[in-house]
């Protein structure tokens, strides 16, 4: 075990392209979480998925057979409707796939003069009568709240554009500025960290994201560890961002931090 290694007390794990990839669990994934919960490692769960409701996430996640639970699980959704509730928000117009909407549960669906236009990942449901219809709800005075701006994801067949190529569509038309609530957005981290009760400096985020996960980390004092599965590139080690540390893959990763070897299935 390194230095830099045994100076964490905590770890905040992003989850798609780091636990799961096309909604399967990644070899390794669920056995190296088992060794970390042997420790008695403080864990958090920090994802920017847009595609479901904290709650439906959550029973995806334990069906797979991750060990987590709810209270140590934050989304984006979940952020941005405790956003919206801050503000005092009475009505929203999705751009949101259906489960996603279940988070915003009390605040009407308002398609003509929203006080908010929450933006999410519609993959497909993308339509230009959808972002029009934004376009001229942020004219008459909405505001634009984006759940995280990232500009693809990875699948097993392949990239796909994420929602932030249409969350800066929006601002350029409209010539307004999104409010990001998911990764990097520096109060997302803060909350979690905040909810762990532990110093920045002890805790490290593991993503397979270098903008979102480990240049977003790094900004408020954490550390930025990389996992080079997801939606990692290798020209992402070319860009000016350096992770604390960088790791094949989470089972690798756990096998760093406590010297436990991780079996790794066989993929089928």
């Amino acid at each position: 075990m390194t230095e830099r290694t045994s100076a964490i007390d905590g770890l905040i794990i992003d989850i798609a392209g780091v636990l799961t990839l096309g909604g399967e669990a990644i070899p390794g994934a669920r056995e190296a979480l088992q060794v970390l919960r042997a420790q008695g490692l403080p864990l958090r769960f920090m994802t920017n998925s847009t595609i479901y409701c904290r709650h439906t996430l959550y029973e995806r996640l334990r069906h797979l057979g991750f060990a987590l639970e709810m209270e140590e699980l934050f989304t984006a959704t979940y952020m941005a409707a405790q956003y919206l509730a801050a503000q005092g928000a009475r009505n929203y117009y999705p751009l949101l796939l259906p489960d996603a909407q279940q988070e915003f549960a009390g605040l009407e669906v308002d398609e003509e003069h929203p006080e908010y236009v929450v933006v999410g990942d519609m993959g497909a449901s993308f339509t230009f009568s959808r972002l029009n219809k934004a376009f001229r709800a942020l004219l008459n005075g909405a505001q634009l709240v984006a759940l995280h701006k990232k500009r693809f994801w990875r699948t097993p067949s392949g990239l796909f554009m994420d929602a932030g190529p249409f969350v800066v569509a929006l601002e350029y038309a409209a010539d307004v500025g999104a409010v990001v609530v998911g990764k990097p957005s520096p109060a997302y981290f803060r909350r979690v960290l905040e909810d762990m009760g532990l110093p920045p400096h002890r805790v490290a985020v593991v993503g397979d994201d270098i903008e979102a996960d480990v240049r977003g980390a790094q900004r408020i004092g954490l550390q930025g560890w990389l996992v080079k599965t997801g939606k990692f590139r290798r020209e992402d080690l070319g860009r000016g961002i350096w992770p604390d540390r960088v790791f094949e893959s989470f089972a690798e990763m756990v096998e760093a931090l406590t010297g436990e070897p991780i079996p790794v299935p066989m993929e089928t």
